[in-house]
């Protein structure tokens, strides 16, 4: 957002219309020029869309919205009920870089409607918003910090290939890291929309990244996740290449994840993870927290890493979890606790990736571990020793379970699950089910090289 305006809207009181909000953004808006306006949102696999407008009409879509038709987005509607409303979000004006739009361009975040004025329940953004709330009416502020990790590959013409852009390692500061400028020019853009980054490097694999933000509420951290994909693939393709948040592109290399920092704060700036006296000095709700997110794990995985492509992470051998513990140091677990206490005590779940919807994943994060507080039950005792060196007897023993195996199999769990059922409703779990059955389907019926150079000579 534009930092004039932010000021602008925070000095507004509640009991003045929307109509000064209006003008302060069409204000804002001519002032810097800007000639068109990008009105945005996703559809349920977290794809962006969105419906480019005029400048001259802006004021129009923040009073009244701006109708579409929404039978052609995945998980929308059907051709019978496909006219929608997107509703601007204020706080979400935000004018691109140059560097982004060579016309100059703005964009904002839409809430979805019905045309009645009721908000559309396919909205995905919707479904993080009301559980949200009920952890607001649960007395907990939830925050969440990812770890956006993506390849960068190198183009032949207009074509994307699958060569990495650097033969560079983790942290490495040398003349192989190739892509330090690349990383620097996401950043500056990203700071020019209000997003700080928080750290960036190489990663372990050739043309490997990673590109970190602050922490905030999850709502906010969603939009972020959003707009970094979008502005890491404006600045790469400025630099001819292609960046890539597919989980696995390249065999026998690591995966990208989006390892993700939750945390919940109480109304009064406390963190409610953190007590000083616990052990660890982690609360009984830090503890029912993950006692929630290790019980619920398999049911929300499919969302969590929702790609054929996603399970080709989650094997052992490259730093990916594959089995159901957590732990404090051990990063063979699929939940860690980083060091940092008192305010900055939080969980780290180390299996998500960036293929996903980052609102329904955060919705079911949380959703999970409500659950768990409400249960009140507490998790299994922490894992230190890593886990692959163990034997089957001894994972066995330890009651230590096992992360779905492949897309198939994770659907298995979720088709059932009331947690799903009851934090994204029927409409969005029955979309995203057909949808990514459609996928599994299509994905285990063909014929791969492998196969066909591994079998046809032998049999």
């Amino acid at each position: 957002m534009d930092y004039n305006l932010e000021n602008k809207l925070d000095n507004i009181s509640d009991s003045k219309c929307d109509k000064e909000i209006i003008s302060n953004i069409v204000e804002t808006a001519n002032e810097n020029k800007v000639i068109f306006v990008r009105l945005q949102f996703v559809d349920i696999l977290g794809i962006p869309k969105n419906i480019v407008i005029p400048v001259n009409r802006l004021e129009e879509a923040l009073d009244e919205g701006m109708p579409f038709d929404g039978s052609s987005i995945a998980g929308y509607a059907t051709i019978e009920e496909s006219d929608k409303i997107a509703v601007p979000d204020p706080r979400s004006f935000m004018i691109l870089p140059e560097c982004i739009e060579k016309r100059k361009t703005a964009k904002i975040n839409c809430d979805i409607y019905e045309p009645n004025g009721k908000r559309f329940i396919g909205d995905t953004k919707y479904v993080l918003e009301k559980i949200v709330d009920k952890a607001r009416e649960m007395g907990f502020i939830y925050n969440t910090g990812p770890e956006c990790e993506f390849f960068l590959f190198k183009k032949e013409g207009e074509n994307s290939t699958i060569i990495p852009n650097d033969s560079a390692g983790y942290f490495d500061l040398s003349h192989r890291d190739l892509a330090e400028g690349i990383r620097a020019d996401i950043s500056i853009a990203l700071d020019s929309l209000g997003i700080t980054t928080y750290t960036s490097h190489h990663e372990v694999s050739d043309g490997q990244h990673e590109i970190n933000f602050r922490y905030a509420d999850a709502l906010t951290t969603a939009d972020r996740i959003i707009t970094l994909k979008y502005v890491a693939k404006v600045i790469a393709k400025i630099h001819n290449l292609h960046a890539s948040f597919m989980p696995k592109p390249l065999f026998g290399h690591n995966g990208s994840g989006m390892h993700t920092h939750i945390s919940l704060f109480k109304g009064d700036g406390y963190n409610a993870f953190y007590n000083p006296d616990g052990d660890n000095q982690l609360s009984d709700v830090a503890k029912w927290f993950i006692s929630g997110l290790l019980k619920y794990i398999k049911e929300i995985t499919c969302i969590l890493n929702p790609t054929v492509n996603s399970y080709k992470r989650l094997v052992p051998g490259y730093e990916a979890p594959t089995y159901i513990s957590w732990a404090y140091r051990n990063r063979s677990a699929l939940i860690r606790i980083p060091t940092c206490r008192d305010n900055s005590t939080r969980c780290e779940l180390r299996s998500p990736d960036l293929s996903g919807n980052p609102y329904l994943q955060f919705a079911l994060i949380l959703a999970a571990g409500l659950k768990g507080i409400e249960e009140k039950e507490l998790p299994p005792d922490p894992i230190e020793k890593n886990i692959y060196s163990m034997s089957l007897q001894e994972i066995k023993k330890s009651n230590i379970g096992q992360l779905p195996e492949s897309l198939g199999h994770a659907l298995s769990f979720t088709k059932n699950s009331m947690l799903l059922k009851d934090t994204l409703g029927k409409h969005i779990l029955d979309n995203f089910l057909h949808v990514k059955y459609k996928e599994w389907d299509e994905y285990r019926t063909q014929i791969t090289k492998w196969e066909t150079d591994y079998y046809l000579p032998v049999l």
